[in-house]
């Protein structure tokens, strides 16, 4: 038999802190997991820096229902008991955490050139066209008729 090593399991801190799963060891399967599901969420939702703490609370709370659902149905798999009840609630409360954050991927994001090009310079003035030639009347062509 095969004894689990405690090299690899995770130990969740005294204190709470919300930012406790971003200070996780990586080196663990459930920071690996966890960690790696919430980056990816707020990715498919344009981003963390695109996010209110609202948003990136719901996101949290998303990847630790799935963990839940997940080890719920590694128990169903192996032949044991769960409560049904409660892992059907789990599904349902994703769902609805899932609505409310949006299941559609959202783009970055992004800078247009013109952004980085006068991102210092509030009253950016417009360059001025090299190809185009201005024609300019003298005072005598513009007085004859």
């Amino acid at each position: 038999m095969r004894k689990s090593s405690t090299k690899h399991m995770a130990t969740i801190p005294d204190k709470y802190s919300p930012d406790f799963a971003e200070r996780l060891d990586r080196r663990t399967v459930i920071a690996k997991a966890i960690v790696g599901r919430i980056e990816s969420i707020e990715t498919d939702m344009g981003g963390a820096d695109s996010l209110s703490h609202a948003r990136r609370s719901l996101v949290r709370r998303v990847v630790w229902l799935e963990a839940i659902i997940e080890h719920s149905e590694q128990q169903l798999a192996t032949g044991k008991a769960i409560d049904l009840g409660g892992h059907t609630q789990a599904i349902n409360s994703l769902l609805g955490l899932y609505r409310l954050i949006g299941l559609e991927r959202r783009l970055r994001p992004t800078e247009t050139l013109r952004d980085l090009m006068y991102r210092d310079d509030p009253d950016p003035q417009p360059a001025p066209d090299r190809g185009a030639t201005v024609a300019v009347e003298s005072e005598s062509e513009a007085a004859t008729p």
